[in-house]
């Protein structure tokens, strides 16, 4: 059977997250970009006029997007129109994004966010798809809410979480009760460059505002339960996080602890990671890892440098494990904050969402 091809939008396009966006489309095998959009000051530029002198990306702007004439955003019906469904990735006000995202699912026209607006909207998955594939059901509820056919909004998770949740999800069936995590945060998670943030060049900044709050409250969201057309959240394990600005370009690093009801082997731990493995990899989505967590056996692994890009940087890469004296065990992960984390990781959560015919 021939794979359907989508007519996709870019919306915030001209931001860093909506770059890499643009980056991780150029030559999709299911997605066509034919839509740019941004803010109303970009509207009737060309994307090179737009983004070009703030293009933060390691590669060039795509040709096949450079002379794209940029919509307006706020124009939903006209966007909404020439494509099959939006990517959305904008910089505005929470409500303002919330207003639009939904604007755009009542206008047919499925949303597929990076936007932490709807996140906790009760009917909207927050979505990791090796982790919560089955939280897609709730879209129906949601459609029902909108009164629409086709248009929802589904969301990817903050990308701090997303260095560790993974790790962490594999042993939730053995009684994890506390989990600590203190995240290392690129800099590109704030949208910006070195070029951009001099003063982050050999500083440390110790916080982050409102990603602890983010990363203690996303994960019982994605582990929790479908009940009467809303996700309840999970109620444990007890999450506290500490969120660190470092000095490094792309990639976000985590220190974690955990505690379980009863001692559980290393070696079990170690053999779980290894084997394990979600819808993505048995739907053999394009954007998928062959193998979604690495673990490390070397002392000084993971690294950002070596690891950041594994696996096109949809890998989670894990190391370190050992027993603690206050919990029972701690490790260390790591993912790209880009793209498992942001781009990379909504445009795997579109591809599960069209396999599974809810881009239909």
């Amino acid at each position: 059977m021939k794979q359907k091809q989508y007519k996709v939008g870019i919306i915030g396009a001209t931001g860093m997250v909506g770059q890499r966006f643009a980056t991780l489309l150029e030559n999709h095998p299911w997605f066509n970009v034919t839509v740019l959009a941004a803010s109303a000051r970009s509207a009737g530029k060309t994307y090179k006029e737009a983004a070009g002198g703030r293009w933060a990306m390691t590669t060039p702007m795509p040709e096949s997007m450079a002379d794209m004439v940029i919509m307006d955003a706020a124009d939903v019906e006209a966007v909404a129109s020439k494509v099959d469904f939006v990517f959305c990735a904008v910089d505005m006000k929470k409500e303002e994004i919330k207003a639009l995202e939904e604007a755009y699912a009542k206008a047919e026209c499925p949303v597929v966010s990076n936007n932490s607006a709807n996140r906790f909207t009760p009917d909207v998955p927050m979505i990791i798809p090796e982790i919560n594939d089955a939280h897609l059901e709730i879209i129906d509820s949601q459609k029902k809410r909108l009164g629409t056919k086709r248009g929802f909004i589904a969301v990817k998770s903050n990308c701090s979480l997303q260095s560790y949740v993974p790790a962490v999800h594999p042993l939730m069936d053995l009684g994890v009760t506390k989990v600590l995590a203190c995240t290392y945060q690129a800099i590109s998670g704030a949208g910006k460059t070195f070029e951009r943030w001099p003063e982050m060049i050999d500083n440390v900044i110790p916080y982050i505002g409102g990603e602890e709050e983010k990363s203690e409250k996303e994960p019982l969201k994605i582990w929790g339960t479908i009940e009467d057309g809303e996700i309840k959240p999970a109620s444990e394990p007890s999450i506290t996080a500490q969120c660190i600005r470092v000095p490094v370009s792309d990639g976000h690093t985590a220190a974690v602890f955990v505690s379980f009801e009863k001692k559980i082997s290393i070696d079990e731990i170690i053999e779980r990671w290894n084997n394990y493995s979600g819808e993505p990899q048995r739907l053999n989505l394009p954007s998928a890892p062959k193998q979604f967590l690495h673990y490390f056996t070397e002392n000084d692994r993971p690294q950002i440098k070596s690891e950041r890009n594994l696996e096109n940087g949809m890998a989670v890469s894990i190391g370190r494990l050992r027993e603690d004296t206050q919990y029972d065990i701690k490790f260390v992960c790591m993912s790209h904050n880009t793209l498992r984390g942001a781009a990379g990781g909504a445009v795997l959560l579109a591809e599960l969402l069209a396999a599974k015919g809810y881009m239909d």
